[in-house]
């Protein structure tokens, strides 16, 4: 289920008002008093009905633009443009072009993605750049700040939605295209528990849809060594009429992807 597409018009909209805003928040109660004042001398120069508060907080807003000397849209839209070129190369997050995450989702592939126990935000990020809408979860505060800083930073924020909450609790509001989970989230629960988020997720996904279990080492257990780590042999068994493959990277590690077919 592919997601509209932000215009960049919109987002240059947003990227002036957020810029603005943090003016508003840096400078003195005093600046901004004087740039009303600025604000209220420029309009009453100008043949008009009424001095409305809309049209002083609009002249306010475009002092504070002039003095911040933001680019044109034209300018901003250019460096944007490069900078999203840059963003969908899989090599900016650390990715290989062969990565499995990289020749599973395509970049071509604009759905939604669930990404739960990430080790970093890279996966995440590369595939909002790409045009997915990606779900992260995360049990701690500090991983979860970390995330959405960072899509901020890349201008990625609003394709990143980072919510504070474990994979056994969390539903799917929506079919999902693609399923990333860290093993040890899935090491943290019981086999039941395994079992019945698995389908659920299943449940979720759209025919064609992929789930990937990053990174199983090499003695086959989910989660690395950790009490109820989950074996090559379990995630087959919960992914029966899947096509399964164990696919190798670099060292010792692999990932478990599973792709569903029609119904």
């Amino acid at each position: 289920m592919a997601r509209p597409t932000r215009s960049l018009k919109y987002e240059y909209e947003l990227f002036v008002e957020q810029e603005i805003e943090n003016y508003k928040e840096s400078v003195p109660r005093s600046v901004l008093l004087s740039i009303g004042d600025d604000a209220v001398s420029a309009l009453s120069a100008e043949p008009q009905l009424a001095l409305t508060e809309l049209l002083l907080c609009e002249e306010v807003d475009r002092i504070i633009v002039k003095r911040l000397r933001l680019p044109s849209y034209d300018t901003w839209r250019r460096r944007r443009v490069k900078l999203l070129d840059e963003l969908r190369r899989p090599e900016h997050w650390g990715l290989r072009p062969d990565d499995v995450l990289v020749r599973a989702l395509p970049s071509s592939n604009e759905g939604r993605v669930l990404v739960a126990g990430a080790m970093d935000e890279s996966s995440a990020l590369y595939l909002a750049a790409n045009g997915c809408d990606v779900t992260t979860l995360a049990e701690g505060f500090d991983a979860l700040e970390r995330v959405m800083q960072a899509a901020i930073g890349a201008g990625l924020s609003g394709r990143v939605h980072a919510h504070l909450a474990d994979l056994a609790s969390w539903q799917p509001e929506t079919p999902l295209n693609a399923v990333i989970v860290n093993p040890q989230v899935l090491a943290s629960l019981s086999a039941n528990e395994r079992a019945r988020v698995i389908d659920v997720l299943q449940s979720a996904t759209m025919d064609g849809g992929v789930h990937l279990v990053q990174t199983i080492v090499s003695s086959g257990r989910a989660g690395g060594g950790a009490t109820g780590a989950m074996s090559l042999e379990e995630l087959r068994s919960q992914y029966r009429g899947w096509d399964v493959t164990i696919e190798r990277g670099d060292g010792r590690g692999k990932t478990f992807m599973a792709r569903k077919g029609a119904a």
